[in-house]
């Protein structure tokens, strides 16, 4: 287990470009099998979940190339001419597909493509129940047929005839709909999907699709139409910037009273982020496409109109994503105020905060999805603990508080950290951030 070490106190400062969006190239990665012909990425982040996908990619038969040169960093060719099905059903693969929870997308492109695929139950994150219904049942509706092996641990699916539906989700989960995306867009017929996840990230595997041939309406809505194509062409794409990180950055900022310019945010795509976090006292201040935070000696939460507690929630996009909760909790510890969290995605995404009340902050955990925070104004330092990150997100929340405590802080299992940020602990330090791996 990989551990870091962290010594707080130090004000940070200076400028920081955010990484390619982790959730967003999981998706455009599997559409690469979609197409015998070349597809280059750009702005690919150098992280373990997306290193796990290239490598299932490349044991599966796809020539990748690195090409990045100093124009086009993290640039990488791929071509899905040869791919070996048979590889599905090996040992290797069962392992690395049940580590990673992003493989579950590759299902859609084989389908479409080859008419059949076999993926084993995926794993990642330790952070509730996330269930694969929104996947299955929409192959289902295209005409698929799946089985689960309970022997092999294989999901075992036959898609040899898919033919484009209506279809009604019963969530809008993100990787659902582009699961889903990808194997409507060689089936036979029109395929129309309502109650879509239309994240940005979903958003920009569509325009992708429709680069490489495929004829898809209604991007950016929940109502998605797709009219079924024979064949798919190579294209290039490139990446946005990762709207986690970003918001990870904003809350660092605040909490260890830090001047930090995030460059290259592409602030079109950040939806209401900016807002919610301007409701903790934040001040941004948006410079073309840059977000500066200046040094803030105290900030104070919003309340609502008749004086009552905030409450921050997450919800479908355009709604505020669950992956910055966590750090909008950890970011009103040294508010001025209360705040409530309500997580109703994830029921176990807020157990972490033991090891934040650990440190000195004061959270009450109301129930599984919901904790409250009484700011300390920062008129009281956290202190350094030894610790072990649970999840990606809740991670980089304790390693902001950390950052802001008093004393040396250790967070052990620090690789769930690296498997959604790029060198973190090397672009803090550039800061000022006092880091190391142990």
């Amino acid at each position: 287990m990989a551990s870091i070490q962290i010594k707080g106190g130090n004000r940070l400062k200076g400028e920081i470009v955010p990484q390619g969006a982790k959730n967003e190239v999981l998706q455009i990665l599997c559409a690469v099998l979609l197409t015998p012909e070349p597809v280059i990425v750009h702005n690919i982040p150098n992280i373990r979940d997306v290193n796990m996908l290239i490598d299932i990619l490349t044991d599966l038969g796809v020539k990748t190339d690195k090409i990045s040169t100093k124009e086009t960093e993290n640039s990488y060719r791929f071509e899905a001419r040869n791919i070996n099905l048979d590889y599905l059903e090996t040992p290797a693969y069962l392992q690395k597909g049940a580590a990673l929870r992003g493989s579950i997308m590759i299902l859609g492109p084989l389908l479409a493509r080859f008419g059949k695929s076999k993926i084993p139950r995926p794993g990642g994150d330790k952070i509730g129940r996330r269930p694969l219904d929104t996947h299955f049942a929409g192959f289902q509706e295209l005409g698929a047929r799946f089985d689960y092996n309970e022997q092999t641990g294989f999901y075992e699916i036959d898609a040899s005839n898919l033919v484009g539906k209506y279809i009604l989700l019963d969530e809008a989960s993100v990787t659902g709909t582009a699961n889903i995306v990808m194997a409507a867009v060689l089936a036979k017929g029109k395929t129309t999907i309502y109650n879509a996840a239309c994240e940005p990230y979903l958003q920009q595997l569509c325009l992708m699709l429709n680069r490489m041939g495929a004829k898809i309406t209604g991007i950016s809505s929940n109502l998605l139409i797709i009219e079924g194509v024979g064949e798919l062409s190579g294209t290039e794409h490139t990446v946005l910037p990762d709207m986690i990180e970003i918001g990870s950055f904003i809350g660092l900022a605040a909490m260890t009273s830090s001047e930090i310019t995030i460059k290259n945010v592409c602030i079109e795509q950040l939806g209401c982020i900016p807002k919610v976090f301007r409701k903790l006292g934040i001040e941004l201040e948006i410079r073309g496409d840059d977000i500066y935070i200046p040094s803030q000696e105290s900030y104070e939460i919003n309340t609502f109109l008749d004086g009552s507690i905030l409450t921050i929630y997450d919800a479908p996009w355009p709604g505020f994503t669950p992956d910055l909760l966590s750090i909008i909790l950890v970011t009103a510890i040294q508010a001025r105020g209360t705040l409530l969290v309500h997580q109703k995605m994830f029921e176990s995404r807020l157990f972490f905060v033991d090891k934040l009340a650990d440190m000195g902050a004061k959270i009450i955990l109301c129930d599984p999805h919901r904790a409250t925070v009484i700011g300390l104004d920062k008129k009281t330092q956290l202190r350094g603990i030894r610790m072990t990150s649970p999840d990606i997100r809740a991670g980089v929340s304790l390693l902001i508080a950390a950052l802001s405590a008093n004393g040396t802080s250790i967070i052990d299992n620090s690789e769930q950290i690296d498997r959604g940020y790029q060198n973190i602990d090397g672009r803090l330090r550039a800061l000022g951030a006092d880091i190391q791996r142990l």
